[in-house]
């Protein structure tokens, strides 16, 4: 049977702020928390796919991110270390509750608002060739003419100096010489002709 005392300490929310439950309920927090992040960092540094950081409402788009699991780590781990300070430095439950939850939701914010930077920032760092088609291009190894064999041509796209294999329908074009990039003709192969 349960004593009135007990069934008191149990239903009392003021009691709960203050007393073992609360130490035990934000040391959880902070722990599963902290777990989550670094398992995270640990993944990352050796490795692992970490960017698979889907958010729950299965938004994709330019959103924030709030449901990311990393904001709610980010929201659990500093939830449970501010109510932890709170109840350390003897701040009233309700006090301690109102701060680790303002803590909690301004680093989840931070967090959706870091990652969705850093989303922005990323690129594929694949090279189209498609994109040197209208280009200028130098002459690396001359390239035989009337379409009789193929050179080679270096193009600047994509802010890298890419090679490729170019023929024209023109006379010869010698090494050094400048060329315009007319067409692609099949995947790394161009058709170019003298500036």
């Amino acid at each position: 049977m349960i004593s009135p005392t007990l069934l008191l300490e149990l239903t009392d929310p003021v009691h709960w702020l203050e007393g073992v439950q609360a130490r035990t309920t934000y040391m959880a927090c902070a722990a599963v928390g902290g777990l989550i992040l670094g398992l995270q960092m640990l993944l990352m540094l050796m490795g692992g796919d970490v960017d698979g950081d889907t958010d729950v409402d299965g938004d994709h788009g330019d959103g924030l991110g709030f449901l990311s699991i990393r904001s709610m780590a980010a929201f659990l781990t500093f939830f449970g270390l501010t109510g932890l300070l709170g109840l350390d430095e003897g701040w009233s439950g309700a006090f301690t509750v109102t701060v680790a939850l303002g803590m909690g939701l301004t680093s989840m914010l931070l967090v959706a608002w870091v990652m969705a930077t850093f989303a922005r920032l990323g690129s594929e760092g694949n090279v189209d060739p498609a994109n040197a088609v209208g280009q200028n291009a130098r002459v690396y190894l001359r390239i035989p003419g009337e379409n009789q064999g193929r050179g080679k041509i270096t193009v600047s796209i994509q802010g890298r100096t890419q090679e490729f294999e170019a023929t024209t329908s023109g006379p010869e074009i010698p090494t050094g010489a400048q060329v315009r990039v007319l067409r692609q003709t099949s995947p790394n192969i161009f058709e170019v002709e003298a500036l």
